[in-house]
């Protein structure tokens, strides 16, 4: 006579999911950067407003623009948030978006003017690549969500969100390694690796995160094979 079994547990801790860790360390590198770079923020006499005082309104759009996306895009991969609170998810979804549309035009902007002071133009370039790249990448994850098809919704929404970082690995990169007092050239290395590497980095994700889904249920099929 056959006995029931219990149902085994083939997932470990909801808060060890690498997806947590990974979000983990992405608050790390936030948190490092407004450290290591942006500590003009809480200091008036910090030379560096000079420099940023010609454009000071428009980077305070694009900051404030690009924080809400930085900080808000997490929330958008909780499932437990989507189900449980689905309007506050499409809330949190379009001022992303907004944030988005704003921060990476304007972005651009900023690097342009720059570039009369003097930047390179290859940063110029970058901005408007890494720019085009999150704009295009979001809309193609708002097109998809638009019209029901969800899975493809967060593929495009992590590319996204991959692009995102670019402007946090720059700066971590740069001051974990010292790279960013070596001078021009090193920074344009660093910039464009982290713009050339944002989609493959981000679709590595998607493959690790597919076979962390399906490992439990294919270990659920050797057990009841047994």
């Amino acid at each position: 006579m056959a006995t029931a079994t219990a149902p085994m547990r083939v997932q470990g801790s909801s808060w060890l999911r690498p997806k947590y860790l990974l979000f983990a360390f992405f608050g790390f590198m936030f948190v490092y950067v407004l450290g290591h770079n942006e500590t003009f923020l809480i200091n008036r006499a910090d030379p560096v407003w000079h420099h940023y005082q010609p454009f000071k309104w428009y980077l305070l759009a694009h900051g404030l623009a690009g924080a809400c996306a930085l900080i808000l895009g997490p929330m958008q991969f909780s499932e437990r948030l989507r189900r449980k609170y689905t309007q506050l998810h499409h809330v949190v979804g379009y001022i992303y978006t907004g944030g988005v549309f704003i921060a990476g035009p304007l972005g651009f902007y900023i690097q342009f003017f720059q570039e009369r002071s003097g930047g390179p133009r290859s940063f110029s370039v970058a901005a408007i690549v890494d720019a085009s790249l999150w704009m295009t990448t979001t809309g193609i994850a708002m097109w998809f969500i638009l019209n029901g098809k969800v899975q493809q919704h967060r593929q495009w929404m992590t590319r996204s969100f991959a692009v995102a970082l670019t402007f946090l690995e720059v700066r971590v990169i740069g001051g974990v390694t010292g790279w960013d007092t070596l001078g021009t050239p090193a920074l344009e290395t660093i910039v464009w690796c982290c713009v050339a590497a944002a989609i493959p980095l981000a679709d590595i994700v998607l493959q690790l995160q597919e076979n962390w889904r399906t490992r439990p249920a294919v270990s659920r099929a050797q057990v009841a094979r047994t």
